[in-house]
């Protein structure tokens, strides 16, 4: 079992053995082995390495991540994606996975569960560094020891809670991750703190999803002041910003149009897409839109590459 030690604290990654399924669980202990907390992962299924040798599961810090090493990797850029609320891999969403197979880039995906990628400390996640900081710092630190690459050679990206993560973190760390893309941002996630926001307004229906966010902010104000919306810099934003969002998505697309609408008026470059349904279906909508956020992203890493600072 992987494990990692922060200050007097130990946390551990384990899965189930003979099952093809890893990892399952997150524990955190103190100095005196008690359990602070037990977190339960969704089970990522394990692809024969006949299938995808490229792609396997490491440990960072006491925390899985993916990571995809290209036999001929793309000088110079890799990716961090930002799984969303669901907690899909990457390597299961073949949309993305295909097109960054495809471009030979190198890409690292954390595991956080259901954190909001926010720079806070989320229990679930870790008792001692932020989801936020973990990406930050830690994240970023692994792509340079694995694979050279230092900013602004490194793109973020997410989907769902995932992509407002993604933008988040780079309207807040602009001259770290001056390329961003996100699919289907859940922007607005402080909608989620009002009981109509959830199965009909039925406050005692299944929301697992937001059980985190509602713990953390415990009013929507809170969590409305700390959307992605709100840390847009006038005069300091990732200088290469690409989102998209399906008008038929009923949750996040009104929290998209506004992020648009805020980044004309300021007179902030970025990319839009909109205005093309795709049904509200995110997995289906991910894989619509794939081909064009990394290759937005290619592009604007290329662009990096030739900056003259």
């Amino acid at each position: 079992m992987p494990t990692a030690t922060h200050g007097g604290w130990s946390s551990a990654i384990a899965g189930e053995q003979g099952t093809g399924l890893w990892p399952w669980v997150a524990m955190a202990y103190n100095s005196q082995k008690e359990t602070v907390f037990c977190h339960r992962l969704p089970m990522i299924p394990v692809v024969s390495p006949a299938c995808r040798p490229d792609w396997s599961m490491i440990d960072v810090d006491g925390h899985a991540c993916e990571v995809y090493e290209p036999p001929q990797p793309s000088s110079g850029r890799a990716v961090i994606y930002l799984h969303g609320e669901h907690e899909g891999t990457l390597l299961a969403s073949s949309g993305l996975r295909n097109c960054i197979e495809a471009a030979g880039m190198p890409a690292i995906a954390p595991r956080a569960g259901r954190s909001w990628w926010l720079d806070t400390i989320v229990p679930v996640f870790d008792a001692r560094i932020t989801p936020e900081r973990f990406v930050v710092q830690n994240v970023r630190a692994e792509i340079e020891r694995r694979f050279g690459v230092v900013p602004p050679g490194v793109a973020i990206l997410g989907t769902g809670m995932g992509g407002q993560g993604a933008l988040r973190i780079a309207y807040r760390h602009p001259s770290l991750f001056p390329v961003v893309a996100a699919i289907a941002p859940a922007i607005d996630f402080h909608l989620t703190m009002h009981d109509s926001f959830l199965n009909d307004g039925d406050p005692n229906a299944a929301c697992d999803l937001f059980v985190e966010l509602r713990e953390i902010f415990l009013d929507a104000e809170r969590a409305r002041q700390d959307t992605a919306i709100l840390h847009v810099h006038p005069l300091n934003w990732p200088r290469n910003q690409w989102f998209a969002s399906d008008p038929a998505d009923p949750q996040w697309h009104d929290g998209a149009v506004r992020l648009q609408s805020k980044l004309v008026a300021l007179g902030i470059p970025h990319t839009a897409l909109v205005k093309s349904a795709n049904g509200g279906n995110v997995a289906a909508y991910e894989d619509c839109v794939a081909q064009e956020a990394i290759h937005f992203i290619l592009e604007a890493l290329d662009r990096e590459s030739r900056r003259v600072l």
